[in-house]
């Protein structure tokens, strides 16, 4: 696969073959790889017989079959932990393992990969499920509490998708921006003159300091590109105030989706921790619920029960790592500092180490805790489209 095929596409241009030339024989899709596969096998036979070879292995290709062992090995081990408590502990510190094995031994070539994204969505559902089919029978739950669960999971689905949308690609029309912002600054200065007895010469000298922002050349898609804004080897792609590629949403999240991916993070753990406290509460009604998940008397008497505080184990395991996610995202954004920019400042040691190593300082942009979360609430998103394709939400 060349590496023009990882970039993503943006969201206003969506790629799809009805535009090309062969839309005479009724291929419609939105895959770049599966269009040229199909124009491959039209080029080498007549439109006469089905799909063969290069479109199977593309479609396989796409939608990434050997993840299946996964999906289906992920219910079976979660079962077999149930049946005892040692199991138990022994199948759900080796899980992350086994799932990074597995991740290494078949993706390794992939860059941009639907892997942990499909499993993180399949655990959510299958968690549900779980609490649809096992929990609300017991009838210790009220239907508030059911409602709440559900619209936890739903709102997480739905902040997901927002966040998929884009996180705000650097474009070939940036360096026309920078000429722009070039020209505006040299007009601001007389306005700061004029304006120099008034309350707004402070205001404008920020919107100076703004307009000549430093901007620079992409050594890698060679395109004018500004301040914060970094090139993505995973994704091929400059974005703008590049933060890190997340691979559990298999997109990078910059300028445009920062926002949305940290009120997911927050959604889906109000979710999980209220969803982990409602099961508990079911499976051990005399346990104090701090207790609860460590002791819990009985719990192991029927396969349904011990299943369902399985689960509460792994939701748990998951919780605690994107829980420490959030707490890096909260402070990164407190010292208004990026996680790309932390780990340039690590490597030319030029940042400071604050809070345990949790955070790392650069002082570079950073204006005080209260005007750090202004600007990262009000930052701009212009270049998300309101329109998005349904290849962008993958």
């Amino acid at each position: 696969m060349k590496w023009e095929k990882l970039k993503p596409p943006e969201p206003d241009d969506p790629m799809c073959c009805c535009e090309c030339d062969m839309d005479q024989y009724g291929c419609c899709c939105d895959c770049e790889d599966l269009d040229e596969a199909f124009n491959r096998w039209l080029k080498d036979r007549p439109p006469k017989g089905g799909c063969q070879s290069p479109v199977r292995g593309a479609i396989v290709d796409k939608l990434e079959i050997s993840m299946i062992p996964v999906l289906v090995s992920l219910p079976l081990l979660l079962r077999v932990a149930a049946l005892h408590y040692l199991l138990g502990i022994i199948i759900l510190t080796a899980l992350p393992g086994l799932v990074l094995w597995y991740y290494y031994a078949t993706h390794r070539k992939k860059r941009r990969t639907l892997f942990f994204l499909t499993l993180a969505l399949f655990s959510l559902f299958y968690m549900y499920y779980l609490f649809i089919t096992e929990i609300l029978p017991r009838g210790d739950v009220s239907q508030l509490q059911q409602c709440t669960v559900t619209a936890g999971v739903i709102l997480t689905v739905v902040c997901l998708i927002h966040t998929k949308r884009g996180p705000g690609l650097v474009t070939t029309s940036a360096h026309s921006h920078c000429q722009e912002a070039n020209k505006d600054s040299t007009q601001c200065n007389g306005y700061i003159q004029s304006a120099a007895s008034s309350g707004i010469a402070a205001e404008l000298q920020t919107t100076k300091e703004a307009l000549t922002a430093k901007w620079s050349t992409c050594p890698v898609c060679k395109i004018m590109r500004p301040s914060r804004a970094g090139h993505c080897r995973t994704c091929g792609s400059c974005v703008r105030r590049l933060d890190h590629h997340c691979i559990w949403i298999n997109s990078c999240v910059g300028q445009a989706n920062h926002r949305s991916f940290l009120l997911t993070l927050s959604v889906f753990l109000l979710t999980s921790l209220y969803g982990i406290s409602v099961v508990l509460c079911s499976l051990c009604p005399r346990q104090h619920l701090m207790t609860a998940l460590f002791y819990c008397p009985g719990v192991y008497s029927q396969s349904s029960m011990a299943l369902c505080f399985t689960c509460a184990w792994y939701s748990s395991i998951v919780t605690g790592g994107l829980l420490y996610l959030l707490v890096v995202q909260v402070l990164n954004i407190s010292f208004n500092v990026t996680e790309r920019e932390a780990q340039l400042a690590l490597r030319n040691k030029t940042g400071q180490s604050r809070l345990w190593g949790l955070v790392i300082d650069t002082g570079e942009y950073s204006r005080g805790f209260y005007q750090n979360w202004v600007e990262f609430l009000t930052m701009a998103d212009a270049s998300v489209s309101p329109r998005a394709s349904l290849t962008d939400l993958v």
